[in-house]
C-alpha cells in the first residue's frame, strides 16, 4: 500500500475516535440529572444558621425560660462564676444542689403508670 493511503486510514481511524469521544462527552453531560437536594441544602443551611444564633442568644443573653414557674436563664459566662463561687465551701454547695434537687422533683408532677398490655 502507498503512504498516502496509509495516512489516509490513520487520519480517518483518529477521526472516528475523536467523534466517538466527543459523543460519549456530550451524551454525559447532557443526560447527566442535577445534582440532588440543591434545594434542600440551602434549606439546611438556614435552619443551621438560625438554631447557632438562636443558641449564641441563649448562651449569652438573659431571658425567661417559663416566666409562670419562675425559671429564667442568665448569660453562660456568669452562670460559671457563680457555680465556682458555690462550691468554694464543697459541703454548703452539696446541701444547696440536694436542696434544689429535692424542690424539683416536688414540683414536678408524678408521671402516669405505663399502661398495662396485659389489660
Amino acid at each position: 500500500m502507498s503512504k498516502t493511503r496509509i495516512a489516509f486510514y490513520f487520519i480517518a481511524i483518529a477521526g472516528t475516535f475523536l467523534l466517538v469521544a466527543w459523543l460519549v462527552s456530550f451524551m454525559r453531560s447532557y443526560t447527566q440529572p442535577a445534582p440532588l437536594g440543591t434545594a434542600r441544602v440551602a434549606e439546611r443551611r438556614k435552619a443551621r444558621a438560625e438554631a447557632a444564633t438562636a443558641a449564641t442568644e441563649a448562651l449569652n443573653t438573659y431571658g425567661w425560660v417559663d416566666q409562670g414557674k419562675g425559671i429564667a436563664r442568665m448569660p453562660i459566662s456568669n452562670a460559671m462564676v457563680l457555680t465556682v463561687r458555690e462550691w468554694q465551701n464543697p459541703p454548703a454547695g452539696r446541701s444547696n444542689l440536694v436542696a434544689l434537687a429535692e424542690r424539683s422533683a416536688a414540683a414536678a408532677p408524678a408521671a402516669p403508670p405505663p399502661p398495662n398490655p396485659y389489660e
